[in-house]
């Protein structure tokens, strides 16, 4: 243990800077094992929403392992916030992630279609030219229009689900789960104990808030000035919070044994000191001689493929080589950014501009041309928002045109095959002239859109109608 009187013998300053003439911690280092046996472990949130990335067998595992750790973890007020108000998006990213894999096949798989058609195309032209080979090219139309290129996509089609539907039950969790009796919120509960910070006063939060805004953050002193982008100072200031609650507690544990293990996945700049490559990135040693300065208290500061590798050396619990793999994965793709945009669905659109030009592209990729579906694009009234989001949607759930990394998700439909209404609302597709849906007995289709369809020409008319049966469709096939 350091104590805060410098030592006796080395030169002054070799041991005022003492923490940045060390290495980075290593799996090596002699005292290592004093923090996993005597130190105080501070989990990350990121560490625990993590629980719900792994796989079932993983999450039982790593969860056995933790429990190694009880009696020694010490969750601050603000890890523990972000951990309850952050499961659900965490597990509807999950879900959505799956989702909008199972949509992006679809648009795959019609976007192979489309280039079977186009390339029968291709031959009939050249039939039709240099042989006038009627029957040849109806023959070839008779291949392609009938259920021959449907079935053998289809065999493609069901086992991709297959997959997909196998990675979702393989989590074990379902989205209902995110309530007071999620499992991993109350093995966690459980774990932790009474080990909770206390919430800050309002008072000490408004100081910490006004030192990091003011003075830390523009000088770039870590933890947590990379997330000073946030929308408000409140969640730019999450890591520092969390840091400035860690230093305290540091404080209250008894002298000569305060050792603090921090575990997260984040190794942004404004924790870790970049160097020429990622192996020489290393923990920052400014906040190894903050928390000596004010605690009195070394500081050891690990990723989790790290610390699981510690909790299995020094406190023997048993992770199998898979399972070690996963932790590994989920690390590594953890990415610290401003929370993913929101899924845009039928709640939220109708109050929700789009980015400016998404819209209209997506009007241009399906060749739309009057005037009175081009003034709906510039509408801010709810429904026409729910067909500005839904064409934005459409047009990239069937590959319309290219999406860029950026754009919002959209969940929105205008039209379900099914024996029941999604709500009592919605008009039955009896209601549309014959020839105008192909399955009008067993449709629905939402009252907003048959206003829309009511109001324009035939020529736009027909095309929203084809956009609306064939995401019906698509919709149909993922579910089925």
């Amino acid at each position: 243990m350091i104590e805060p009187e410098e030592k006796m013998g080395d030169p002054v300053l070799l041991q005022r800077f003492a923490a940045w003439l060390q290495p980075g911690p290593t799996d090596g280092d002699a005292e290592r094992s004093s923090f996993f046996n005597n130190g105080v472990i501070v989990l990350d949130t990121n560490v625990l929403l993590s629980l719900y990335e792994y796989t079932e067998t993983s999450r039982s595992e790593v969860l056995s392992a933790l429990e190694q750790t009880a009696g020694r973890l010490w969750m601050p007020y603000q890890v523990g916030l972000e951990f309850v108000r952050g499961r659900r998006s965490t597990l509807e990213s999950r879900k959505r992630a799956l989702s909008d894999a199972a949509a992006d096949v679809n648009k795959k798989l019609m976007a192979a279609r489309k280039a079977i058609v186009d390339a029968k195309n291709v031959v009939c032209a050249q039939l039709d030219k240099y042989a006038r080979a009627h029957q040849e090219i109806a023959g070839l139309d008779a291949l392609v229009a009938g259920s021959g290129v449907d079935a053998h996509l289809d065999v493609y089609r069901h086992e991709f689900k297959r997959y997909l539907d196998m990675l979702k039950a393989d989590h074990g969790l379902a989205l209902s789960s995110a309530d007071a009796e999620d499992p991993i919120l109350v093995h966690i509960a459980k774990l932790y104990g009474d080990g909770i910070g206390q919430q800050p006063e309002d008072s000490v939060v408004r100081g910490r808030l006004e030192e990091a805004t003011a003075f830390r953050f523009p000088n770039k002193i870590p933890p947590g000035f990379s997330d000073s982008g946030k929308d408000t100072p409140l969640k730019s200031a999450g890591d520092f919070l969390l840091w400035e609650e860690l230093v305290e507690h540091a404080t209250k544990l008894p002298v000569g044994s305060r050792r603090v293990l921090f575990v997260s996945n984040d190794t942004k700049e404004d924790w870790y000191e970049q160097g020429s490559g990622p192996s020489s990135s290393r923990p920052w040693p400014s906040l190894v001689d903050e928390l000596r300065r004010r605690a009195q208290a070394d500081l050891r500061v690990e990723t989790p493929p790290h610390f699981f590798g510690g909790v299995r050396e020094f406190l023997d619990a048993e992770l199998a080589a898979d399972t070690y793999a996963e932790i590994e994965r989920v690390s590594e793709s953890f990415e610290e950014k401003v929370p993913d945009t929101p899924l845009v669905t039928e709640e939220t659109a109708a109050h929700l501009e789009p980015p400016d030009g998404l819209a209209l592209d997506a009007f241009n990729s399906v060749g739309l041309v009057s005037s009175t579906v081009r003034a709906a694009l510039d509408s801010a009234s709810p429904s026409r928002r729910l067909f500005q989001w839904w064409l934005i949607g459409v047009t990239a759930q069937l590959g319309r045109r290219s999406v860029g990394e950026t754009e919002p998700s959209v969940a929105i439909a205008t039209a379900t095959r099914s024996s029941e209404p999604p709500s009592q609302n919605w008009v039955p597709g009896t209601a549309l002239p014959p020839g105008e849906w192909l399955h009008r007995n067993s449709s629905w289709i939402a009252p907003w859109f048959m206003d829309l369809l009511d109001s324009i020409p035939q020529a736009d008319r027909a095309v929203l109608r084809r956009l609306a049966a064939q995401q019906a469709e698509s919709n149909r096939r993922s579910r089925s």
